[in-house]
């Protein structure tokens, strides 16, 4: 009797699971290929899938209720197999986005897309490997269910579905969408950076290329400059300057130029950056 119990509760959260899941799983159209699948990245309207599915710059997004929305294909990677739309759409129901690097061989995980046009349907398996390029899982993908998300048995998205190899479902790593993700949102400001270690606490972003034309070519940043922080926080990691120049509309950025200090202002508006210097 436990044990059949414990089989029911098991049962009754793995579709609790499920719904969520599916909650946060759209369909995608684009181009003259056929229906794909889709992760609400984040609430604003910031949705993830593959290259392979978003293959023209606009698409066309349904959400679980129904609802279509005309989208705007904002980054594309097609070596990852990765692509970001966007719809003009606010208080989405945003998947819960897990560590990817953490899943273990043998792990529960659940796969949700659109296979032959079905809306949110759901499979079941366990991971087969981990490795540095991808997650692979022991479950059933069929057209469709590219775009998708790979979850583990809490929810949380830890891949994006996106082929079958012998057999095996192969996952883009949730860590690499979040890297694809943070590339362009330095790429806002117009610079690439290297880190460097300042001391044993603070890391600074030194410039190595400004963008001609960007903001921050506008603002009079400079290749040799480092930055060191925002509002008077010190960057201790290189996703620093992305989680704050996300996270809020205006800023002074702190950076350092011939052993002295200076403060840029950055403004970020309708997903663009600028700046000006002080």
């Amino acid at each position: 009797m436990m044990a059949n119990i414990t089989l029911t509760n098991v049962a009754a959260e793995l579709t609790e699971v499920a719904a969520r899941l599916r909650d946060c799983t759209v369909k995608v159209k684009s181009g003259s290929l056929g229906v794909g699948s889709g992760v609400i990245w984040q609430s604003d309207g910031l949705i993830i899938t593959n290259a392979h599915v978003a293959t023209s710059n606009r698409a066309t997004v349904e959400l679980a209720d129904g609802r279509v929305f005309d989208a705007v294909r904002t980054q594309f990677d097609p070596q990852q197999d990765l692509a970001a739309l966007k719809i003009v759409v606010t208080d989405l129901t945003a998947a819960t986005i897990g560590n990817s690097e953490a899943l273990r061989v043998g792990e529960l995980v659940l796969a949700v897309g659109n296979p032959f046009a079905d809306s949110g349907a759901v499979t079941t398996g366990i991971i087969y490997a981990n490795n540095q390029q991808a997650v692979m899982a022991d479950l059933q993908l069929y057209p469709g269910n590219s775009g998708g998300p790979l979850a583990d048995c809490q929810g949380l998205v830890v891949g994006i579905n996106t082929m079958i190899v012998n057999g095996l479902a192969v996952a883009v790593k949730s860590n690499t969408v979040e890297r694809f993700l943070q590339a362009n949102r330095r790429e806002q400001l117009g610079v690439t950076l290297q880190p460097v270690l300042l001391d044993r606490r603070s890391l600074g972003l030194l410039v190595l290329s400004i963008l001609p034309g960007s903001a921050a070519e506008t603002a009079g940043v400079q290749i040799g400059d480092v930055l060191v922080g925002v509002s008077g926080r010190l960057f201790t990691s290189m996703n620093d300057l992305t989680k704050y120049l996300h996270e809020s509309k205006a800023m002074p950025i702190q950076l350092l130029r011939g052993g002295q200090q200076f403060l840029i202002y950055v403004a970020v508006q309708a997903g663009k950056t600028a700046v000006e210097a002080t």
